[in-house]
């Protein structure tokens, strides 16, 4: 029987990652698991901004600074989205927020942490179809070496 101890809940800061969030809590708390809440800030805006675009003037200065514009914001709704949760007090609870490709960076999370259960949104803030797993969640569900919970 699966016993986790060290929960990851990836988040866009959607209703449907609260909702996974929760799931994570409840399962923490059950057995006296830590939970890691991770956003990550998608790398296509660097990409996007750097690529081959001969008719911008590009300030590697400017993006630097909007990427941690960025970073510092997904921190802070981070830190607001967790607060939601006041009955969470008895579960340690990390926040962390990252850069890349979003469900590389879980991945990479889930190893580096050693973590044994992953609780994901099957939908994130694209919404796309009711009826389709969401790209990332799909991605993770590939490519974890440990169970993943999927939240409606």
């Amino acid at each position: 029987m699966l016993k986790p101890t060290k929960i990851l809940v990836p988040t866009d800061f959607s209703e449907h990652s609260d909702k996974a969030l929760r799931q994570a809590l409840d399962i923490a708390r059950e057995y006296n698991a830590k939970v890691y809440a991770l956003h990550v800030v998608d790398e296509k805006l660097q990409s996007t901004m750097t690529g081959d675009h001969s008719d911008l003037i590009i300030n590697l200065d400017e993006i630097n600074r909007l990427e941690k514009t960025l970073v510092s914001q997904a921190k802070e709704k981070l830190h607001k989205q967790i607060e939601k949760f006041t009955d969470c007090k008895n579960v340690q609870l990390i926040q962390k927020v990252a850069n890349g490709i979003p469900y590389q960076e879980i991945l990479r999370e889930q190893e580096n942490l050693g973590i044994d259960l992953i609780v994901i949104a099957s939908l994130g803030k694209s919404g796309i179809a009711k009826f389709l797993i969401g790209s990332v969640a799909n991605n993770v569900l590939r490519g974890a070496k440990c169970p993943v919970l999927l939240t409606k």
